[in-house]
């Protein structure tokens, strides 16, 4: 059964399979949605981000669904979709981004939420089933679909329940490392008492190290031959400021980062002034090989500094669960490498490169793979990647051949589908400059390095965005299994807060799981389940494995 939802100035649209359409005031959707969610529906809408937060205060969590917007952008722009009257039609609404994008606060139903026609809802939706029909290979594609919507989801459901946090241990790690808390707009005493052995140690007693051109002056006056003031460049200068200015970056980062500030903005306290939750807001497909990005928080870069802070409720546990060498695992199973898939069986997959004498150490198997992947030519991966050609042929051609076709102004795509865009019209500008005749050794030069750079990134392309396929799968698959376990018992608290074991972080590779306690066990069964559904999903029979380390804790900083 398939529910078609489109809102617009205060009513909310409700068009099922095969019965007559329903027009209510949106007030009263949560209900309605929850009455027909018995039916295992899959709800049809214009933007998950949009309609799914307000069910999600109101109690009602739906199982699937199909997000117009973001399966849109798929077909759009996919290769398979390329003749599609979908793909070839003029930039419309469609085409912009989401609605919520516009808001400053997260909707509710009694927003006018881009006011859908209800006519267009289905008229989009009958252009994504005739793109389909028409691809060669539509099963990729509908899973891709299906994943990324499911995706839409648990990032909705995780903004919505949060991720546990603890403000009073936060504010202790912060005050461990930096100091306690002090006054707006004055640094903490540790950081000052770094900046002021820094401006000593520079002879440049007003100097503010947070200020780039400030801080390059000072070096350069101390006859540091400093081009700029990035960390990497810092650690090869030889002076005994050095030391306490990386110290002090590191902090400031900190600061900026994850600090008091935000905290305050970021994170919202209990009844107790404890247990209380982190709300990022996830961009599901926000970077264009399908990974996700965040529009503020920055849930995809917790420090390990402040990972203590990530604490479960009383009675409640963390399920910490990460892959290992996930875009190896899915480039040999991409390429049907079966010696590669070997090697990483069940284990260490670098280790596994060692054990087969393809390089002699981990360390030099994790730079030749890298290099590999990211098309490394110099250094010590220049010298590496030779070996695991040798090792693994059919791997790394499938890299190399991404490479070349994105040299060559071409796009390549995932495992199920999603396409690379094409290099923009500067990048073809530089390489029909280089074939003039009055051309320069300068223009030449520039063209092959830019078509090398889109090479590199067409090489990346095909192994990271097939590798975040695998997670949105595992994700999707997991969220099924965790709904299966139930509430575990919990008794209802909060409206709209899950009862039962949930996801509350996702990172690439890595999911977290609150649980009840009781319960956790099951879930680390479930997410090795998934993971390993996952790779079904995708590869089939194939033998590859995504091997898991779960560790099942009371704090994120206790996984290691």
């Amino acid at each position: 059964m398939e529910v078609v939802v489109a809102l617009g100035a205060g009513r909310a649209h409700l068009m099922p399979d095969g019965e007559p359409p329903a027009v209510v005031p949106v007030e009263e959707l949560p209900a309605r949605v929850d009455a027909l969610e018995r039916h295992r529906p899959r709800w049809v809408w214009a933007d998950t981000a949009e309609v799914y937060p307000a069910l999600l205060s109101a109690g009602v969590r739906v199982e699937r669904c199909h997000d117009l917007r973001l399966c849109h952008a798929i077909l759009r722009h996919a290769a398979a979709t390329a003749a599609s009257p979908l793909a070839t039609a003029p930039t419309g609404p469609w085409d912009a981004a989401g609605a919520w994008d516009a808001l400053d606060h997260a909707p509710t139903l009694l927003d006018d939420l881009g006011a859908w026609d209800p006519a267009e809802v289905r008229a989009e939706l009958g252009r994504q089933h005739a793109a389909l029909a028409a691809a060669p290979d539509p099963g990729r594609l509908r899973l891709l679909l299906a994943a990324e919507s499911a995706g839409a989801l648990v990032a909705a459901e995780m903004r919505h329940d949060g991720l546990p946090w603890d403000p009073q241990v936060h504010d202790r790690l912060l005050t461990a490392l930096l100091g306690p808390r002090p006054p707006r707009g004055a640094r903490p005493a540790r950081l000052e008492a770094l900046a002021e052995q820094v401006r000593a140690l520079l002879g440049a007693p007003g100097l503010n190290p947070d200020s780039p051109p400030e801080l390059l002056r000072a070096l350069h006056a101390a006859g540091l031959e400093a081009r700029t003031t990035r960390k990497w460049e810092l650690r090869e200068l030889d002076h005994p400021a050095i030391a306490p200015l990386l110290e002090y970056k590191r902090l400031a980062r900190l600061l900026s980062a994850n600090g008091w500030a935000w905290m305050d903005e970021w994170v919202r306290p209990g009844a107790d002034g404890r247990r209380g939750r982190f709300h990022p807001d996830y961009v599901p497909g926000g970077v264009v090989t399908g990974r996700w990005a965040t529009r503020g928080g920055g849930a995809l870069q917790l420090p390990k500094q402040v990972r203590g802070a990530v604490v479960a409720d009383p009675g409640w546990r963390l399920v910490v669960a990460d892959v290992a060498q996930v875009e190896p695992r899915v480039l040999a199973a991409m390429a049907r490498d079966e010696e590669m898939a070997r090697a990483g069986r069940g284990a260490d997959l670098y280790q596994g490169l060692v054990d087969r004498g393809v390089v002699d150490t981990r360390a030099h198997a994790k730079v030749a793979m890298l290099g590999a992947l990211y098309g490394a030519t110099t250094g010590e991966a220049g010298q590496l990647v030779p070996r695991l050609t040798r090792a693994f042929p059919r791997a790394t051609g499938v890299v190399e051949r991404a490479a070349r076709t994105g040299e060559a102004g071409g796009v390549v795509s995932t495992w199920l589908g999603r396409t690379s865009p094409p290099p923009p019209e500067a990048w073809h500008r530089a390489q029909r400059r280089a074939s003039e005749p009055d051309a320069q050794e300068a223009d030449r030069r520039r063209a092959r390095q830019q078509a090398r750079d889109w090479g590199r990134f067409t090489r990346n392309f095909v192994v990271q965005g097939t590798a975040a396929e695998w997670a949105l799968c595992w994700l999707a698959d997991l969220r099924v299994r965790l709904r299966a376990l139930g509430d575990g018992g919990v008794p209802a608290s909060d409206v709209g807060r899950a009862r039962g074991p949930h996801l509350v972080f996702f990172l690439h590779d890595e999911v977290i799981v609150h649980c009840p306690a009781h319960l956790a066990d099951d879930v680390a069964a479930a997410v090795r389940a998934a993971a390993a559904e996952a790779g079904r999903l995708l590869f089939g029979s194939f033998p590859v494995d995504f091997p898991l380390d779960v560790a099942v804790v009371d704090s994120y900083a206790e996984a290691g």
